[in-house]
């Protein structure tokens, strides 16, 4: 009798350990293939006070609008989910996305080019110090996924 219920316990803790981490990624195989890679980025800035949900998804906002202002299809699409948007997704679409970790980086390279010449660097004088990567954190979120939509998907940890 004590092992029956030592396994059905063992069982569920497997269980609720399986859920939980499900939870914890359930955008994985919707908007991307799971997590394939991942790493930590220890970041030089600190989260602004007036981070909030609002205003990631006023800077997610802000980017789907000057790709969509462009004379031709964008080759990724940016997104925030999560209870406040706390988590940026990056995903390649159409034929001319990025086609492994290395164009996924690049990519994230040239938005790290385009967040210099934002006033919060320029004001500042971060712009040769900072990264896209440390401008996602000063924004609260607390993590970027990146993924070519199809074979891997790599999860960068802002700390």
């Amino acid at each position: 009798m004590l092992q029956v219920r030592a396994a059905l316990l063992l069982t569920a803790t497997l269980l609720a350990g399986a859920a939980g981490a499900q939870d914890a990624d359930r955008h994985a195989g919707y908007y991307y293939p799971p997590i394939t890679s991942q790493e930590d980025y220890a970041t030089r800035a600190a989260v602004m006070p007036q981070a909030t949900g609002e205003l990631r998804l006023g800077f997610v906002t802000g980017l789907a609008y000057q790709q969509n202002a462009r004379p031709y299809a964008p080759p990724f699409v940016v997104f925030a989910k999560g209870e406040t948007s706390e988590r940026l997704i990056i995903v390649a679409i159409g034929q001319n996305g990025f086609q492994g970790l290395y164009q996924a980086r690049a990519v994230l390279a040239h938005m790290t080019s385009m967040a210099r010449g934002t006033p919060v660097f320029r004001e500042k004088g971060l712009q040769d110090v900072l990264t896209f990567l440390d401008l996602v954190r000063m924004l609260g979120f607390e993590e970027l996924t990146i993924s070519d939509g199809q074979s891997f998907a790599h999860r960068i940890t802002l700390k």
